[in-house]
């Protein structure tokens, strides 16, 4: 269940306590938030774990600032339910001020973690993402884009810019199926955009994109693809003239898919495989790494995979370690490898030669072309 709340300074010294952190959070521009028993409360700013004060929190600590800020339709759940997914919203120095978060058991006890959701989507140039690789994927007339990442890669934030080149161009019918909602776009008379939540505007990915289909959309953004049924609708859509934009759990391009292949039952792989290869138009990977320079944002290394012959029948056969070489050797075609982003990153001083050579696939040849560790 999704609740919307509007917080304000609970009477009680818990609700101040957890309004103040909040606070504090969004001024120190924390990701997350995390609360667990027996633990300071940590602060993720720029990817690390920071505390937010040396005091452990109890299990009684936990409960009663959890309870403070949940709707009193969500408080009594929190005994019953296991998990609980909630939103919330402050005002922060005259703005609104989003967060998400689940809450959980783990030993017994009870615990939450809060994602910041800002209310800005952020420019390209920001994120380091190239806008005309955006505007390339969001203007194909059909078929299915991807972008992967694990956890926390900004895979979200990456979609939701490009819905939003979409929506200030106009003319675009847009929906979006989510769990929750983080961004908000805005409204313009020239495009039409509704945003669907789970568990609050429908059940489900899988009804939001079969009843999506009757609404006369030409981009439909899945939150996520999870399992089979989903998939097979996307694939369906994409094939009758819809743009699917969605995300996948997957470090890397040719990850995405086999994972959406491992979605159907062994022996529909042909036949998913023959169908994904004819409308599949590109994959890009997303990872964030730690800054050259102590205390700034993370840095946006990409792979990108489009969809030319070689990659088509990779998919086509199953022949995976052939779409790797593929993306190696297309860069007429706009692909790049990580590792080849690593090393641009790395000559720019974006990021440190070490920290290339960890994320990096092949660690060998790329330390051979950066030299030295300088």
């Amino acid at each position: 269940m999704i609740a919307q709340k509007t917080m304000k300074a609970s009477a009680g010294q818990s609700g101040e306590r957890m309004f103040a952190l909040l606070h504090q959070a969004a001024q120190r521009e924390a990701s997350d938030v995390h609360l667990v028993p027996g633990y300071p409360v940590m602060l993720r700013i720029h990817g690390d774990l920071i505390k937010a004060c040396e005091d452990a929190l109890d299990g009684h600590d936990v409960r009663e600032m959890i309870k403070a800020v949940l709707p009193a339709s969500l408080v009594a759940q929190v005994e019953t339910r296991k998990n609980i997914d909630a939103s919330m919203e402050i005002e922060h120095e005259g703005k609104p001020c989003r967060f998400r978060g689940n809450i959980f058991y783990a030993g017994g006890e009870v615990g939450v973690c809060l994602r910041h959701v800002p209310n800005d989507i952020p420019p390209f140039d920001w994120m380091g993402f190239p806008e005309p690789l955006a505007d390339k994927l969001v203007h194909f007339p059909n078929g299915l884009v991807f972008v992967t990442g694990v956890t926390g890669s900004g895979k979200t934030t990456t979609l939701a810019a490009m819905i939003d080149l979409l929506n200030r161009e106009g003319g675009t019918r847009i929906i979006t199926i989510e769990e929750p909602i983080e961004y908000i776009h805005p409204k313009i008379s020239s495009t039409v955009i509704t945003q669907r939540e789970i568990g609050r505007d429908v059940d489900s990915f899988l009804d939001g994109l079969k009843y999506g289909l009757r609404q006369d959309p030409d981009v439909i953004l899945i939150g996520e693809i999870r399992d089979s049924e989903t998939a097979s609708m996307a694939l369906s859509a994409a094939e009758t003239g819809h743009l699917i934009l969605s995300t996948m759990h997957t470090r890397d391009a040719k990850g995405a898919i086999t994972r959406f292949v491992d979605l159907f039952p062994h022996d529909a792989h042909d036949d998913v495989r023959v169908q994904l290869s004819l409308s599949l138009r590109a994959v890009v990977s997303q990872h964030l790494l730690p800054s050259a320079v102590e205390g700034e944002k993370r840095v946006l290394a990409l792979e990108i995979m489009h969809v030319n012959n070689p990659v088509r029948i990779g998919i086509r056969f199953g022949k995976i370690d052939s779409i790797e070489s593929a993306i190696q050797t297309g860069r007429r075609d706009g692909m790049m490898s990580l590792d080849e982003h690593l090393e641009q990153l790395a000559r720019g001083g974006r990021i440190t030669p070490t920290t290339a050579l960890r994320y990096c696939k092949d660690p060998d040849a790329l330390s051979a072309r950066l030299g030295p560790a300088r």
